[in-house]
């Protein structure tokens, strides 16, 4: 029996796992898709034509980057709802408005307007009954010197030259969205009660409360 029968998943959840850099999120992806015998779906970043200009020109790139975000992370949300599900995802559509479009508007690096124009748009298209939401959020979370740790031991050069306070910074405003996240249910985990690098099947304890959280879920929504 696969851990997918084991714990009564449905074949056609959704599931989407965010969390700051650092955490982990691409490889929880990949182990979860592994043990369901699910599709992923990864962030496209080498296609992105804003990016290397962005980074050039906070100020004015801002509002093209959060567009473009938003219309490819909309268009892979309907890609897997037309699979039929099935699916998990790395990052949601939800991080690129509650946290790095509004760090830009609060930082000054988006104008008023544009952050106003943005936020619409972002309402109209996802925050509607229409829109379809994940059938669970797995926000991974952990210390701040933890993730610091991993951000180190992963040792990408462009990671290793941010300063400290920038992390410090995400590590706040990843904190404040998700407690007030309400777009679908939330199961928290953190990073030290697993290691899917030496301890492949700390996977399965995961799933197991994956299982529960949608099954508490599902009960909730039948009352």
């Amino acid at each position: 029996m696969n851990l997918r029968s084991k714990y009564n998943i449905p074949a056609n959840s959704v599931i989407t796992i965010a969390g700051t850099v650092g955490v982990g999120k691409s490889t929880i992806t990949k182990a979860l898709a592994n043990s369901l015998g699910f599709r992923t779906s990864f962030e496209k970043v080498d296609t992105n034509p804003y990016l290397d200009p962005f980074y050039a020109d906070f100020k004015r790139w801002s509002f093209h980057l959060q567009i473009y975000f938003l219309a490819e992370r909309f268009k892979e949300q309907k890609k897997i709802f037309e699979y039929g599900g099935g699916f998990i995802q790395d990052r949601s559509i939800y991080e690129d408005t509650g946290i790095f479009a509004r760090m830009h508007y609060e930082k000054g690096t988006m104008t008023p307007i544009d952050y106003e124009t943005y936020t619409n748009l972002f309402e109209a298209m996802v925050m509607t009954p229409y829109f379809p939401h994940p059938d669970l959020l797995v926000y991974l979370e952990g210390s701040l010197d933890d993730i610091l740790s991993r951000i180190k031991e992963r040792g990408r050069p462009m990671e290793q030259q941010t300063p400290v306070e920038y992390w410090e910074e995400m590590h706040e405003r990843y904190e404040k969205w998700i407690n007030s996240f309400t777009a679908c249910p939330v199961l928290r985990i953190n990073i030290n009660e697993y290691d899917l690098i030496e301890q492949e099947a700390s996977i399965e304890p995961i799933i197991e409360k994956i299982s529960n959280a949608l099954n508490q879920h599902s009960l909730l929504v039948k009352r």
